[in-house]
């Protein structure tokens, strides 16, 4: 038998909610630990809780989906977060994927697509929609380069420029106000972005984009 993840729900409908929370129980190795439709709180159950998946409203009530789904990725980096939306998320997909979701999924989606969504994940085999597939959405870091973009989010800029700098990974902790951790988080994925591997080599290459000129952010 499978790990039992714990899950937190975060939406803006609290029926919808809870048949999410009754669908995922049916399923033995799913427990849903919380649920809320403030993203102020589901950021601070992410933080207690260190769930094993997040179910996200893209459309939330105080903050960008795009800012909240960065925070619970600092808060608790191994946790997995599936984007919910009432829209085509491919326009959504590689500015989200880049910030560290899971996966996209409608929220019409059927409970054989959620529960399926969820075992890949389990197996670290992400699922996407055929119709996405046509389109030819792939690779999804090669293409935001090819653009001639970083594709950093504006607090990855903001690092990378005081990195730059000279400035140090604790003070840069301090300006943002988070934690040392959380710097080394972000760096991680910057150097993901920038495709490098070493400090010297994102400097570098950071660089040389602002040099040029060329689109920094997502």
């Amino acid at each position: 038998m499978n790990q039992v993840w714990r899950v937190i729900i975060v939406g803006s409908q609290p029926t919808s909610m809870l048949g999410t929370k009754l669908i995922l129980e049916e399923q033995q190795d799913l427990l849903v630990e919380g649920m809320t439709s403030s993203d102020s709180e589901g950021l601070r159950m992410v933080g207690d809780l260190l769930p094993d998946l997040v179910l996200l409203d893209y459309h939330l009530s105080e903050h960008t989906s795009e800012a909240v789904l960065e925070q619970m990725k600092q808060l608790s980096p191994k946790t997995h977060v599936v984007i919910m939306t009432d829209n085509d998320g491919l326009p959504l997909l590689q500015s989200l994927i880049s910030r560290g979701a899971s996966g996209l999924l409608s929220k019409q989606a059927s409970t054989f697509q959620l529960i399926h969504m969820i075992t890949g994940l389990r197996e670290g085999v992400a699922s996407l929609p055929l119709d996405w597939v046509r389109q030819g959405i792939w690779p999804l870091t090669a293409s935001a380069m090819n653009e001639g973009g970083l594709q950093l989010s504006e607090t990855e800029a903001f690092i990378m420029e005081r990195i730059v700098q000279g400035i140090t990974y604790d003070k840069i902790a301090m300006e943002i106000q988070v934690s040392r951790r959380s710097i080394d988080n972000y760096l991680r994925k910057i150097y993901v972005k920038l495709g490098v591997s070493t400090r010297a080599q994102a400097i570098e290459k950071y660089a040389l984009y602002t040099r040029q000129g060329r689109q920094i952010y997502a």
